[in-house]
């Protein structure tokens, strides 16, 4: 009876609730909301579906089997591209090329040389876009030291003021090709030193031409006055041909620095200028009347004659080997024969 009457209380409950408002607004409600949400839905993954998305780039890397294959009409194009990262890229394959062309690097070092002020800024400015850090090495050959030296030279100014005692550096006032060659060099030396630039003739044609003033002491002192205060280019370039001998042999040469007196000047004087042997002039250690003959090996004054006699013939064969030194004046123009090597003359004492 339960059960029969369990569907009349339903259909009962049902009528009282379907009479009432505030179901049927919550129903409502509720189917409207239903409705909306799964519209919203519908229609966000109808928008994604319908959605054209752009294929991702893949990362590629240009391998230098890719580099040599790009064609000069193909590198011009990337050059004029709109894309940044392209052009950068195109620019980078350029310089790399020539720079390990030979013969391009030649005609650059070939066009620094000129007279004509353009033309040489030019050439320097390409050669300075083309090398960097890693590639300076094309640079590292007497050519391209000897080119250096010489566009330097065409920079010289005929009347330019004494480097005199001032305390104002003047390194920032000299022309831009000047100072791309000392940049040049400057680098250069960091890296290999300057034995080449100094055989390059750095010292006598550019360093010693600068207006260091009239007079031998006034030049040594100018100069000596302006590397101890400067700070530029200019004086680190000095202090690495200060660190080599022959670099103090140029700049003595030049007349930039007083030439060094040799430590053993005064015992080399004294037996060139045909002195007593060592021995007799420490004879006073000994007496008069001793008979070397008669010394046992183990008395004092046959040791003492002894060692004097070691110390004087290592002294002789260092003053030998000295004076068989000689000058090899060869610039590297052209092949080494015995007209460019001057020997240092024999001394009386040499034996």
């Amino acid at each position: 009876m339960a059960t029969a009457r369990f569907p009349g209380l339903a259909l009962g409950w049902l009528t009282r609730a379907v009479q009432d408002d505030r179901v049927m607004y919550g129903y409502l409600a509720i189917h409207t909301v239903g409705w909306l949400w799964g519209l919203r839905f519908l229609l966000r993954k109808w928008r994604d579906e319908a959605e054209i998305k752009p294929p991702q780039p893949k990362t590629q890397y240009i391998t230098q089997e890719t580099e040599d294959a790009l064609k000069l009409d193909t590198l011009d194009t990337m050059l004029h591209h709109y894309n940044h990262a392209i052009r950068e890229t195109a620019s980078k394959i350029v310089c790399d090329r020539a720079v390990n062309d030979r013969d391009t690097v030649d005609r650059l070092l070939w066009g620094i040389t000129r007279p004509d002020y353009d033309e040489r800024m030019e050439n320097l400015r390409a050669l300075a876009i083309i090398t960097d850090p890693q590639s300076l090495e094309a640079l590292h050959h007497w050519k391209a030291y000897a080119a250096l030296v010489r566009s330097l030279e065409l920079c010289l100014e005929p009347e330019q003021e004494v480097l005199g005692q001032e305390d104002w550096d003047e390194f920032p006032l000299r022309d831009m090709t000047e100072k791309l060659c000392l940049i040049f060099i400057s680098q250069l030396l960091n890296n290999y030193g300057p034995q080449k630039l100094i055989k390059a003739k750095f010292v006598e044609k550019w360093l010693a031409k600068q207006n260091w003033g009239a007079d031998l002491d006034t030049r040594r002192s100018n100069f000596s006055h302006y590397y101890r205060t400067r700070r530029n280019r200019i004086t680190d370039i000095i202090a690495s041909v200060r660190s080599t001998d022959i670099g103090l042999e140029a700049l003595e040469i030049a007349g930039l620095q007083e030439p060094e007196s040799p430590p053993d000047s005064d015992v080399e004087i004294e037996i060139n200028d045909g002195g007593q042997p060592m021995i007799e002039r420490f004879s006073v250690l000994l007496p008069n009347n001793i008979d070397v003959n008669g010394l046992r090996e183990d008395e004092r004054a046959r040791v003492l004659l002894r060692s004097l006699q070691s110390a004087q013939s290592v002294e002789e064969q260092r003053v030998r080997h000295r004076h068989r030194e000689a000058i090899v004046l060869n610039d590297g123009s052209r092949p080494l024969n015995s007209d460019d090597i001057i020997q240092r003359p024999e001394s009386p004492t040499s034996g």
